[in-house]
């Protein structure tokens, strides 16, 4: 449990990202945590560098509707006082925090505050030992040094942990996390680190987390971009949809456009994307642009508009044709009957209609 929200086993794959405002401005923080939480985030880590960090973690924690999970490295009185402040994990490699005797408090710490630990290793800070040893980040020194730090906590009795081997190099993360789900059987967060940016970063993401997911492997994703937190969950959401493995809010079935095209589809679907970020109802919406392929794509959907002549455009609902719409207004029509639909979703799911056995 990392707070509230189960991980491993047959929980659902949770969605994290990571602030990255200054910790010590508490009110930013929780500024840009409000914006990940409307994108549907599940779990939130914050960097606790200092102890001005540390400090305005009680805040955090306090103030945000998900759990809060602070980001450790090498200094361990920053992990007592996270734990002290009320974070549901910490993410920390406890062999690379000191003594045996750190090591034990930082343990102790984690378990009087019911907090979870995130063994954290990635290509980019491998221990000096295992570059010497393997020449190079591999996916076995990954693993090993992984499997090091796992036997710390092992060693003191303590089991609420989950483990991340991450990298930049798509196939070294691949199967770096592939040995170690042969390995161990524990909870893995995914991630393809330093990945790039929004589109770039997106790609390399989708290839690896989704290679992964596809293989029975993971529990929780952080999609790691150039680009702002909440980017990172709508990424990640839409990996989890495009697995059929959890959907969120809309999925937009649309066309690349062509010559054929009754609308410009491209600046529809961008404009639809854009206003329909508050719909967490899970749904589907089809714009297709001409009627080769949009009547039949809109019959597989919630809702759907496909392109036709004269600026008519045809409009589905639940897979059948209702009515048409022009050019005027369209974006605005589909808007409101997406959120209408949602409405109606939610009202059945609140009141589902019960079956006299009589």
């Amino acid at each position: 449990m990392i707070g509230s929200v189960p991980v491993g086993g047959d929980a659902p794959i949770s969605v994290q990202t990571m602030t990255n405002t200054l910790t010590s401005d508490a009110n930013a923080t929780i500024g840009q945590i409000r914006r990940c939480e409307e994108a549907g985030v599940d779990i939130i880590r914050v960097s606790c560098p200092d102890r001005e960090s540390t400090a305005a973690l009680g805040q955090i924690v306090r103030e945000a509707r998900v759990p809060i999970v602070a980001d450790i490295h090498f200094h361990y009185k920053r992990a007592l006082e996270a734990a002290d402040a009320g974070a549901a994990c910490l993410r920390i490699n406890p062999g690379n925090i000191g003594s045996a005797e750190r090591v034990r408090e930082v343990i102790a710490a984690a378990r009087a505050n019911r907090c979870a630990i995130r063994i954290g290793v990635n290509a980019g800070s491998l221990e000096r030992h295992l570059l010497e040893k393997y020449g190079e980040p591999c996916p076995e020194a990954l693993v090993e040094s992984a499997l090091d730090h796992i036997r710390i906590l092992e060693d003191h009795g303590f089991r609420d942990y989950k483990v991340a081997v991450k990298a930049s190099d798509v196939f070294l993360a691949v199967a770096a996390y592939q040995q170690l789900a042969d390995a161990v059987d524990c909870p893995l967060h995914l991630g393809i680190t330093e990945a790039g940016g929004l589109i770039g970063g997106t790609v390399k993401s989708s290839i690896g987390i989704g290679s992964l997911l596809w293989a029975g492997i993971g529990d929780t994703i952080r999609v790691s971009l150039s680009a702002e937190p909440e980017e990172e969950v709508r990424v990640g959401y839409e990996i989890l949809k495009g697995l059929g493995i959890r959907s969120r809010g809309v999925r937009v079935v649309s066309c690349p456009s062509c010559a054929r095209q009754g609308f410009d589809v491209i600046r529809t679907v961008e404009t639809l994307e854009e206003r329909l970020q508050h719909i967490k109802t899970p749904m589907s919406l089809s714009v297709l642009g001409c009627v080769v392929n949009g009547p039949g794509e809109a019959r597989e959907t919630d809702i759907g508009i496909t392109g036709g002549g004269n600026g008519t455009h045809m409009v589905f609902l639940s897979g059948v044709t209702d009515h048409h719409v022009k050019d005027a207004g369209m974006v605005d029509h589909i808007v409101r009957l997406v959120e209408a639909k949602a409405a109606e979703i939610e009202a059945a799911a609140e009141h589902p209609l019960t079956l006299d056995a009589a």
